[in-house]
């Protein structure tokens, strides 16, 4: 989960021009004012459908174009109808409501988590710099049992992740979101390089994914430039889809072997049923709920490998506590602050998807590994107390603040009405 979030929050943070807030004073403002609106939305929200009321919110904006004093702040919260759960890529036009939230709140709030994705950059872009320095200094030293703390298939399954994201963003041509998943993508793959160097991955495994990895990157930058046929495109697309549906289960049963039989019987089923998916997909024999289901599959998939990945790394813990101080502890602090700053722009923009993501990460791989190494007294008490009191601080004010802006009674309002894809 180390970079999944920064990608959203490149397209989210481009939403609005914030600070702007013109008011509709005449009909032919009106109307350069949803043609502009429309194509935010489509292009952020990835909005297809319309909705059969939005012929009569026209005539009413005509109409009354000075009723409420609608600013584009305002009604831009009104068109777009947050997602729920799963559905995280389809947004709809809805009837304007009675607002009785503090637009003022709401736009200063809007305007700090978009700088707080923006910060998040800086430590996800140095997340994986402590890890791998001090690979190499065990390695140099000969200490190649060190990398055993630092869980392969954790690693693998964060950089696979990634991969999937580059794909998703590449599609959306989200230049910034490209670039920091090219960032994780390198850095991550560094590491997996050193624990293929001391032996604490399997080689052949590490062939395979740098042949994925190394034609997953030429082919996202050739199709961002044009340069790659829509039918191999397409192809890719499928392959990212089934390799994703097929690995994940393989990877969470793989990190309990011996405890579970070494088998391939979970990525082999998986496999055949992805298959069988995608090829229906593309037959044209699924429904059209069926086919939006689908194409969602790649965003969710991404998404559990990264929450994996601090499974994986927790169990490695379990069972090789005497190498825990493998593990770098700015990596994991890094982790705790970049996932963390995202958890407010996800919860503001109603995103569970991202939500999950960035909070999973946050607490089961940053300061679920500071806990073990708490624990295992490779930091001090003082050091992690001071990371789980600020970090619990965070959170507080994070939905106590999202809570004002939306006007809500109680900060839990938020947590429901992100559950429930609403922003009443």
């Amino acid at each position: 989960m180390v970079v999944s979030g920064v990608a959203p929050a490149a397209a989210q943070s481009s939403l609005l021009p914030l600070g702007l807030s013109p008011r509709l004073h005449s009909s032919s403002n009106i109307r350069h004012f949803l043609t502009a609106s429309s194509s935010i939305i489509v292009r952020n929200h990835d909005c297809r459908h319309i909705s059969s009321n939005s012929n009569g919110f026209l005539h009413n904006l005509m109409k009354y174009p000075n009723s409420n004093g609608l600013s584009f702040h305002r009604l831009h919260r009104q068109l777009i109808k947050p997602v729920a759960v799963i559905d995280s890529n389809n947004s709809d036009f809805i009837e304007p409501e009675e607002i009785t939230n503090n637009d003022e709140a709401y736009k200063q709030w809007n305007w700090w988590t978009a700088k707080f994705a923006a910060v998040a950059n800086i430590p996800f872009f140095l997340l994986q710099v402590p890890q791998i320095i001090l690979n190499a200094r065990n390695l140099m030293a000969g200490n190649n049992s060190a990398l055993l703390a630092v869980s392969w298939l954790g690693t693998l399954t964060g950089l696979l992740g990634g991969l999937s994201l580059l794909s998703y963003f590449a599609k959306k041509r989200e230049t910034e979101a490209m670039i920091v998943q090219c960032l994780g993508i390198s850095t991550t793959y560094i590491v997996i390089s050193q624990l293929a160097i001391a032996h604490a991955m399997p080689f052949s495994y590490y062939i395979a994914t740098s042949v994925v990895i190394c034609v997953g990157v030429i082919s996202n930058f050739l199709n961002y430039f044009g340069m790659l046929p829509p039918s191999i495109w397409q192809f890719w697309e499928d392959f990212i889809t089934v390799g994703g549906l097929s690995l994940l289960p393989q990877v969470m049963w793989s990190t309990f072997v011996p405890y579970v039989p070494n088998s391939v019987l979970p990525g082999g089923v998986s496999f055949i049923v992805a298959l069988i998916t995608v090829f229906m997909t593309r037959m044209g024999k699924l429904s059209e709920k069926g086919v939006k289901f689908v194409g969602a599959i790649s965003g969710w998939t991404a998404t559990l490998l990264f929450m994996w990945m601090p499974i994986a790394q927790m169990w490695t813990n379990f069972l090789n506590p005497e190498n825990i101080k493998g593990l770098s502890v700015l990596s994991m602090l890094l982790a705790v602050l970049g996932n963390g700053l995202l958890i407010p722009r996800s919860l503001f923009v109603r995103d569970f998807m991202w939500f999950t993501g960035s909070s999973w990460a946050t607490f089961l791989y940053g300061w679920g590994n500071l806990i073990c190494l708490f624990l295992f007294k490779s930091i001090s008490p003082e050091f992690f107390w001071g990371v789980t009191v600020g970090l619990s601080i965070w959170i507080g004010v994070t939905f106590w603040k999202d809570s004002q802006a939306y006007g809500h009674g109680s900060p839990l309002e938020s947590l429901k009405n992100l559950v429930l894809g609403s922003k009443s």
